[in-house]
């Protein structure tokens, strides 16, 4: 069973390291506590964010 399991986690890893780049280039942008304190919830809303305006320009809108 554990090998049914690991075929879905190359996902992970990717949404992973992209959330971890994403985070790294907001802090570095972050002059003020707030920016500091957005950071992360940015880090973890880009993927959608990229993957409708991927699909916005694919398909019209």
């Amino acid at each position: 069973m554990a090998k049914d399991s690991a075929r879905g986690a190359g996902g992970g890893v990717v949404y992973g390291f992209g959330f971890i780049g994403a985070a790294v280039y907001y802090f570095q942008q972050a002059d003020t506590f707030w920016l500091f304190a957005l950071a992360i919830p940015k880090a973890l809303i880009w993927p959608g964010v990229l993957v409708y305006e991927l699909l916005k320009s694919v398909y019209g809108g």
